[in-house]
Parts: C-alpha cells; sequence; structure tokens
C-alpha cells in the first residue's frame, strides 16, 4: 500500500513540475499584451498550440533557456497566446502572425524580432537576448 502511494505522489508531482517553471509566463486575455508594453515592459510572446510538436520543442528550449538565466524572468513578461483560439483575433492579425509556432518579441510599438516554426536553441537564445538587451537598458 506504501509502494502504491509513493508512486502515484511521484507521478503527480512530475506531472506539475513544467507547469511550475511555467508560472511566470501569462495565458493571453484580451489587452494584457498591450498593457504591458503601455507600462513600458518588454514581451516575448509564443503564438502555440497544445498539439504541435514544434511548439512543445520551443517550450522546452524557452524553458531551459529562462532557467539557466534569471534575468530573463526579471526582465521580461512572457506571453502564450493559444492560435487555435486566438489566431483569427487582432492579437495576431494586427502583427501578421502567419501561424503557430511564432515567437516574437516587443518593446513599445517596436517588434524586437520573430521566429516562425524554428526551433534552434541558439535562435531563441538571440531572439530573448534582444528582448533581454532592450529590457534592460
Amino acid at each position: 500500500m506504501k509502494r502504491r502511494t509513493f508512486i502515484t505522489s511521484t507521478l503527480a508531482m512530475g506531472a506539475f513540475a513544467p507547469a511550475a517553471l511555467a508560472a511566470d509566463t501569462v495565458s493571453f486575455s484580451p489587452g494584457v499584451i498591450q498593457k504591458a508594453l503601455d507600462e513600458g515592459k518588454t514581451v516575448f510572446v509564443d503564438y502555440y498550440t497544445g498539439w504541435c510538436s514544434t511548439c512543445a520543442r520551443q517550450e522546452r528550449v524557452i524553458n531551459e533557456l529562462r532557467k539557466s538565466n534569471a534575468d530573463y524572468d526579471a526582465h521580461i513578461l512572457f506571453v502564450k497566446v493559444d492560435f487555435d483560439k486566438y489566431g483569427s483575433h487582432p492579437v495576431s492579425t494586427k502583427r501578421n502572425i502567419p501561424r503557430r509556432s511564432t515567437l516574437i518579441a516587443l518593446k513599445g510599438s517596436d517588434e524586437l524580432g520573430r521566429i516562425v516554426a524554428g526551433t534552434s536553441k541558439s535562435a531563441i537564445k538571440e531572439l530573448m537576448d534582444a528582448a533581454l538587451a532592450v529590457a534592460s537598458s
């Protein structure tokens, strides 16, 4: 009986570990990005879907980079936009987001850069570093 409880508890904790890391990530709701930009924040937007393997790879890379450098979370607001839900919404159409698995970095009215369907750790790091450089300047 104790063994079963241990195994169940261990599996449950493992299932929540990725969610704990993403706790500093905001799920999109209308106005959240513009409000942050109006407040002078730098925003990193991840257009994803739950079923997209490219999106899942991007998320793993982003989380790994965030874990390795606390400055990202200290200076950048990370927002996830569910493309299945908001693909036709102005949050996507106004920025000409072509598809899920698009990452963009924003500051004020400027787009600092974007990656479409790319999973390269170095490219994602370069985009996050560009956002960090502007955010901490």
